[in-house]
């Protein structure tokens, strides 16, 4: 556990970069620190490495003032990931992860067959070990340094907008391995971001700090969307936070309906007993079961299929895994209003109404705000009771 006391950052010019902030930022948890520009994020995260050195208050490793540390033991003891990577160009991509163990003395064959196993984990080609950083794209360099801060196993990993530089697929996709990766080693992160919804999505614990250093709300990703403290958080979520917070909420509850799907190589007689009132249009699924489009029940029974003529069927959703923010997703995008629910190999299982998920929707929102009431529940939306018993502690400060 990371703790942060009443800690100051002010310069000599005056600029007060940090007032007063208190945090406490538990153990194995992803701890995301967000806010507009000029609110001390990227300070606060260098304060913990004493890259920047306070001004006032403490901050604890694991009970123990980094201030009684040697700087540069306590450095190496943390991971540092910033924006674009920050790689050393002139050095092999093996030997840029192999930088802190180095460091540390280890040997150049161990620390080199090190990188080359962190390498795979974070997803990169050993291949590409005797590449040079300029002939990696900008993702597969933020692996990379993702894989260097790792090196040594350190227990804490800081992280400065590690993939803002990089566009939204490939940034999905570097979030997605982030989340992978923290569940297979379960380290301390803190995160610095400006993006509410990449915050959202991979913080267990999200501080959201005020202009001047101050903190505004902590508190699960859930609490934050379903609860915030004031109108600046409020605002700062963006008028769709109720989007969002659907996020949390599983697909396994809704009510599917199997009846409107139908085989392309079926008969008219299945055709018309497939024909079900208040649904317009039938699915049509190839000979494994998975989706091809929608048609009109008396155009698929005139002559042979013309899958080109289906309509599209929007973006399916895995029914059980994704949320119902994806369920929704796929029935605003389809043509018809139905979402195409699917197993994990693509198979459809079942289609579903706006109407059905919007019912969803509203008495999800009602169990979230009875949860509310009772003092129990949202931690469990946010999948974070470790992060969330560090929130109750810290409250509301600043």
């Amino acid at each position: 556990m990371i703790r942060i006391d009443s800690v100051t950052k002010r310069y000599p010019d005056g600029t007060l970069a940090v007032d007063r902030l208190s945090l406490e930022i538990p153990d194995r948890s992803i701890t995301v620190l967000v806010g507009p520009s000029g609110c001390g994020k990227t300070t606060t995260l260098r304060m913990i490495n004493r890259m920047v050195e306070p001004t006032g208050g403490s901050i604890l490793l694991d009970g123990v003032d980094i201030q009684d540390q040697p700087v540069n033991t306590l450095r190496r003891s943390m991971g540092y990931v910033i924006q674009n990577a920050g790689l050393f160009q002139h050095r092999t991509i093996v030997d840029n992860i192999a930088t802190v163990p180095r460091l540390l003395g280890w040997g150049k064959q161990r620390a080199r067959a090190r990188a080359a196993e962190l390498m795979e984990r974070v997803g990169l080609d050993v291949s590409l070990a005797k590449r040079y950083p300029y002939q990696l794209s900008g993702g597969q360099q933020q692996r990379v340094g993702v894989a260097r801060a790792l090196a040594a196993d350190p227990p804490v990993l800081l992280m400065d907008e590690p993939f803002s530089a990089v566009d939204p697929v490939v940034r999905k996709g570097l979030q997605d391995e982030l989340l992978r990766l923290q569940e297979e080693l379960g380290k301390t992160i803190v995160f610095v971001t400006h993006d509410i919804d990449e915050a959202v999505k991979i913080g267990t614990m999200v501080a959201v700090l005020r202009t001047g250093g101050r903190l505004a709300q902590y508190a699960p990703p859930a609490e934050l969307l379903s609860a915030p403290a004031d109108d600046f958080v409020e605002d700062f979520l963006g008028i769709d936070r109720g989007i969002r917070r659907l996020s949390f909420f599983a697909s396994g509850g809704l009510e599917l309906t199997k009846t409107p799907i139908i085989a392309a190589d079926s008969t008219a007689e299945q055709i018309a007993a497939r024909a079900t009132p208040g649904v317009p249009y039938l699915l049509v699924t190839d000979a494994e079961g998975r989706p091809l489009g929608w048609s009109d029940p008396a155009a698929l029974a005139d002559g042979p299929l013309d899958v080109a003529r289906l309509l599209p069927y929007g973006r399916p959703f895995e029914y059980g895994t994704d949320s119902l923010r994806a369920a929704l997703d796929g029935a605003v995008l389809s043509p018809t209003g139905w979402a195409v629910a699917v197993d994990g190999n693509g198979r459809a299982v079942g289609v579903v109404s706006q109407q059905t998920i919007g019912e969803a929707i509203r008495s999800a929102h009602a169990e979230g705000r009875t949860a509310a009431e009772t003092g129990t529940g949202t931690a469990a939306e946010a999948g974070a009771d470790a992060g969330a018993e560090a929130g109750a502690e810290a409250g509301v400060a600043g």
